[in-house]
């Protein structure tokens, strides 16, 4: 009976320490999850370092030949116009050449307009956007000459695409800039609650996003050669 007694006191202490210690533990677990979640935002005006513009072109005409020489004539125009204006025409290539005669469509020859229908693309590749903004600007004088220019479904609206390419070279420090304003307000916001910041619970340095550096309805940063570089770093800090 004693020894049974005895195990039973023994048991009921164990079972005692037990309870306290897991107190302890829901306390320290509960003071871990003190923390505050919070956002810093870096900005960076950036200038593309590359232009691509999509001339595409037309010929129509009853004669193949005819039709040909009109599109190869267009081209020289299209070469000719760019040099006036500064653009190295070096890295221009030719694309897209496609022939179209309506009477030997599939479901028999369309009535009325040119027989012949030629198109290709003359694609502008710059490393000086500014300049290739400015020759885009005068894009009427090559209508005035006879170039036929058409849009075209796969260069939208024909106008020049402008490129950053040194997103990379920005990132470390405007991760650092970004991690830095977290911490500010996340500094802030502990002495507003009378606590002191401890060390970083969680971080998620965000995504990067290139925008138009004027942000309006309707205006992609593609179009513009001025662009803004931003970056939301999100930081989790303890709070002691």
């Amino acid at each position: 009976m004693t020894l049974d007694r005895n195990n039973s006191i023994i048991l009921a202490v164990g079972i005692a320490l037990g309870g306290l210690l897991a107190g302890h533990g829901v306390v320290r677990a509960k003071a871990a999850e003190r923390y505050v979640t919070v956002k810093g935002v870096a900005e960076r005006e950036a200038v593309a370092d590359l232009a691509i513009w999509p001339l595409r072109i037309v010929a129509a005409e009853d004669d193949l030949g005819r039709a040909n020489s009109d599109l190869q004539s267009s081209v020289t125009r299209i070469k000719r116009f760019l040099a006036r204006h500064g653009v190295d025409t070096t890295q221009i290539t030719l694309q897209d050449f496609a022939v179209r005669d309506k009477q030997a469509q599939e479901y028999g020859g369309q009535i009325g307009g040119p027989r012949y229908l030629i198109t290709q693309t003359v694609l502008v590749r710059s490393t000086q956007p500014e300049v290739v903004a400015a020759a885009s600007q005068r894009v009427a004088e090559l209508v005035n000459e006879g170039v036929v220019l058409s849009s075209g479904e796969q260069y939208g609206n024909g106008g020049p695409t402008f490129v950053f390419t040194g997103l990379n070279a920005l990132k470390p420090e405007m991760i650092a800039q970004a991690t830095a304003r977290a911490r500010e307000a996340a500094q802030q916001f502990a002495e507003d609650a009378g606590s002191s910041l401890g060390g970083i619970r969680q971080a998620n340095q965000g995504y990067f996003e290139i925008l138009p550096r004027d942000q309006a309805m309707g205006i992609g940063e593609a179009s513009q050669v001025k662009k803004t570089i931003r970056v939301v770093a999100t930081v989790e800090y303890l709070l002691k």
